[in-house]
């Protein structure tokens, strides 16, 4: 018999959502200069939900809770585990700039903190609904986060945009859980693997839509083409601290999401063919995009989709070695974007100033070390050598070569090549540009600097010493299946 309910399985999301509502509270008896208080409370937060991940990882027993619905697994904590990641390095990237831009802004935390419950939600979720609800408790802080900036109107616009097809792309997702129930009388995704392998009659028509509507109400919030339009506009007028944080958790929790359902679980209908289409359309059209970008902000827009096109690969490739490379190149791109996006906060000065490619002329002589260390992150996102970016492609690109999908791979590789030529953009920019303007002096906060030293020296760790890394992700995709 089930228990109903099992609460160290939701522990991480409880002390997650805890802190939230802390940090809610005091921010309401805090005068304006005691603000950066909250970020402490957050830190702290969620590194106590970090701790209680890795406990988890031992959990003994039914790892199962609330009738089924949630699950304490092995690729349910390794997500986690990565998007505590992203929303700490997120923290200490929005320290300085938020409380330079909008230091009466003290619930920015609380939306933070509470767009990770939601993730953490959707990568324990082993029912539908519960993955509906983790996904708008996601997107919700997101959409205002968007825009938090109120003085710009390119931020309130970002907040529009993404508020309103998000809510079509949620449209999408609810009608195709509503055709899945129809056809099979419950939501949970393990009862529905059950009534399959039981040989239960159910409608292929309701099945086939109500997955592929699923589908489209996940691609919309991880960034695949043709549902990526919202990216470029939330991307450039969201905070950059903003953009840094929904550029990986939220496209993660996404790509949890759609390895649970069409992956993990047996799959009612064969995806791969539409799997492979999309993952070839995405990364090819936001690489194109990308190579005619001057703001930096929209050309690691493009960039991420592009990402998430690799991402497809793996999912095309599927089984133990497909989660595995999807799994270990979300940990390496969460931080390796974040720590561009970090470099980015870094430069933009007093209300985003400089936020064009252009801009970085001379940086590289006027300040050397933010210029290596944004280099690096070039490299790692173009895929180079001794970078971490590089070993997550070679193990996404020689699965779809295990599997067959030889053509799938060699796309794959041309796209990662081109990828490198707007890469070196920024990099020549920095190097080999004579300024148009004068450089104002630029100071790194301690915050920011943990941030960067943080993210560079894992990515490069993992792409000299991956097998740590590459070994939890086999693990974490091994007891999967």
């Amino acid at each position: 018999m089930m228990p109903p309910i099992n609460w160290p399985v939701i522990y991480p999301e409880l002390a997650i959502c805890i802190t939230a509502f802390i940090v809610l509270i005091v921010d309401l008896f805090l005068p304006g200069r005691h603000k950066w208080v909250l970020s402490l409370i957050s830190i702290f937060g969620v590194l106590v939900a970090l701790q209680i991940v890795f406990m988890n990882f031992g959990l003994k027993g039914d790892t199962k809770a609330f009738f089924g619905m949630v699950v304490s697994d092995a690729t349910g904590l390794y997500f986690k585990t990565i998007f505590c990641i992203g929303t700490l390095l997120a923290i200490f990237v929005s320290i300085t700039y938020q409380r330079r831009e909008f230091p009466e802004v003290g619930e920015f935390y609380t939306l933070m903190l509470l767009s990770t419950f939601g993730m953490m939600i959707m990568a324990s979720a082993l029912d539908l609904i519960t993955i509906f609800l983790g996904l708008e408790m996601m997107s919700i802080p997101l959409y205002v986060l968007a825009g938090i900036y109120r003085g710009r109107y390119r931020s309130r616009e970002a907040a529009l945009k993404y508020f309103l097809l998000g809510a079509f792309a949620s449209g999408f997702l609810l009608y195709g859980i509503a055709l899945i129930y129809g056809a099979f009388g419950t939501t949970n995704i393990t009862r529905i693997v059950e009534l399959i392998a039981d040989g239960k009659p159910y409608s292929p028509f309701f099945v086939g839509v109500g997955s592929v509507l699923v589908l489209i109400g996940l691609a919309f919030k991880a960034g695949v083409v043709p549902f990526h339009m919202w990216i470029p506009d939330v991307y450039e007028g969201a905070p950059a601290p903003v953009t840094a944080f929904m550029s990986a958790g939220p496209k993660a929790a996404a790509i949890v999401a759609i390895l649970r359902i069409f992956v993990i679980t047996t799959p009612v209908i064969d995806l791969t063919w539409v799997f492979w289409v999309l993952a070839v359309v995405t990364m090819t059209w936001g690489n194109i995009l990308a190579i005619n970008q001057n703001n930096i902000k929209r050309m690691l827009a493009y960039s991420s989709i592009a990402h998430v096109g690799y991402l497809l690969v793996a999912i095309t490739v599927g089984g133990e070695e497909g989660v595995s490379s999807a799994a270990f190149y979300l940990l390496v791109y969460t931080i390796m974007n974040i720590g561009a996006f970090a470099i980015v906060v870094l430069f933009a000065e007093r209300e985003e100033f400089y936020e064009n490619i252009s801009d970085y002329a001379g940086f590289g002589s006027r300040f050397p070390f933010a210029a290596i260390t944004m280099t690096i992150f070039m490299a790692s996102l173009g895929g180079i050598p001794g970078t971490a970016g590089f070993v997550g492609k070679f193990m996404i690109f020689s699965g779809a070569i295990n599997h067959g999908f030889y053509w799938l791979a060699v796309i794959g590789v041309l796209n990662s090549l081109v990828s490198i030529y707007y890469y070196l953009r920024v990099v020549v920019a920095m190097y080999m540009r004579q300024p148009q303007t004068r450089l104002v002096d630029i100071a790194i906060s301690p915050s920011l600097m943990i941030a960067i030293i943080i993210t560079l020296l894992l990515v490069i760790q993992i792409g000299i010493f991956p097998d740590n890394w590459l070994s939890l992700a086999k693990q974490a995709a091994s007891l999967a299946f």
